[in-house]
């Protein structure tokens, strides 16, 4: 597939090899472009390893301009970029994947309806039906919430032992987000994980890049 002179695969085996850890920014939509591109440009240069848009849109918002945007800066610099659920936007996009927060019914349906690779990922909490579809299905799994956030306060508590135990259970990159400091990583990368979702921590930050650059050098240097 080539798009702006710009060839990307279309193979899954490619697409796997861009999300093997590191840093994961979620993006929130609802602030609009004009505000949200150049923190994302800023953190893409202090580090970030993976996208994903969540689905938090304000009302009227051109959807597909935002994604479209974020695909475009994203993809120039070879990060692959997911969406939070809304996985029809996989159809008219050159978004690379869907994350989940629930296991969705009709994943034979997303199969047959999206006529190309894509990512998968999902958000399992202490649910072990959802570690286990994500061991079967899924490219990657995260974990929220690891401590109180209000980015994450829908999140149950993960309990550290349920990490533990996944990565005993599957090779696959784990994420864990909520709450999560630069200083916290290095206790956190003894459950097995290979990177960290955030939000606010990066997005809010007066310089969104070295806040990035803060969270890729915490896992770098606790490896």
């Amino acid at each position: 597939m080539i798009e702006n002179n710009k060839l990307y695969t279309d193979t899954i085996d490619d697409l796997r090899r861009k999300i093997k850890g590191g840093v994961y920014l979620v993006v929130v939509p609802s602030e609009g472009i004009d505000k949200v591109l150049p923190k994302v440009k800023a953190a893409l240069a202090g580090g970030v390893d993976v996208l994903q848009i969540w689905n938090h849109w304000h009302e009227g918002q051109d959807q597909k301009a935002f994604i479209n945007s974020i695909v475009q800066l994203a993809h120039a610099a070879d990060i692959p970029v997911l969406i939070n659920e809304e996985w029809h936007w996989l159809k008219s996009t050159h978004a690379d994947g869907v994350h989940f927060d629930a296991i969705p019914a009709d994943w034979d349906t997303i199969h047959q309806t999206i006529k190309r690779p894509f990512l998968t990922g999902i958000t399992c909490g202490n649910d072990e039906a959802r570690i286990g579809w994500a061991t079967r299905f899924a490219d990657y799994l995260s974990f929220c919430s690891m401590f109180p956030s209000a980015s994450a306060g829908a999140c149950e508590i993960v309990r550290p032992e349920v990490v533990k135990e996944t990565r005993r259970q599957t090779s696959l990159p784990i994420f864990v987000s909520g709450g999560i400091t630069p200083a916290l990583i290095g206790n956190l990368l003894l459950l097995g994980i290979n990177g960290v979702a955030v939000i606010s921590a990066i997005l809010k930050a007066d310089d969104p890049a070295q806040a990035a650059h803060d969270f890729k050098h915490a896992l770098n240097q606790s490896k």
